[in-house]
């Protein structure tokens, strides 16, 4: 059973299956495909890219957004960075509606990213904040945590709105 399931897997899961085939070897299948398979879901987070959904922690209206373009031409964005984006879902009375394309910042991204004192931060979503194109937010309020690498993409805006921190 693990040499079909090792078998689908890419060459970089077959070399981390057989690692894991000898202490998984005892295990029953079931829980042996589930721990291989939670194991491959940690190393799928990405760039926020085309077409990623994504949700809005301000007070503009919108609910969720989708990702059009990562600006500066990089392969996808990531903490600090600004998307253009649409909006999927509103509130039928905010400022901006269904389908309307607006610039955005993350503020949490589900991929890691290292800070300067060796730590890591991570998010559980991937989320951001509508600004206009000159990098001011539509909204009066963000919800949530924000990370402080935003000081140094120079949104202090964004961090005067945040009720947390991280």
């Amino acid at each position: 059973m693990a040499a079909s399931f090792a078998s689908r897997c890419s060459s970089v899961g077959r070399s981390l299956m057989d690692g894991l085939r000898s202490n998984l070897s005892n295990l029953p299948s079931t829980s042996r495909e589930m721990t291989c398979g939670s194991f491959l879901y940690q190393q799928q987070r990405t760039f926020i890219q085309m077409r990623t959904v994504l949700k809005v922690v301000d007070n503009s209206g919108a609910k969720k957004v989708m990702c059009i373009q990562p600006l500066k031409g990089k392969k996808g964005a990531r903490l600090g960075d600004t998307i253009i984006a649409s909006v999927k879902e509103a509130m039928p009375n905010g400022k901006v509606k269904k389908g309307k394309v607006v610039y955005g910042v993350v503020v949490r991204a589900a991929m890691q990213r290292g800070r300067c004192d060796g730590s890591e931060v991570k998010f559980d979503d991937n989320a951001v904040v509508l600004v206009d194109k000159q990098g001011q937010p539509i909204g009066t309020r963000v919800f949530g945590p924000v990370p402080h690498e935003l000081r140094q993409k120079k949104h202090v805006k964004i961090l005067t709105l945040a009720e947390h921190i991280a």
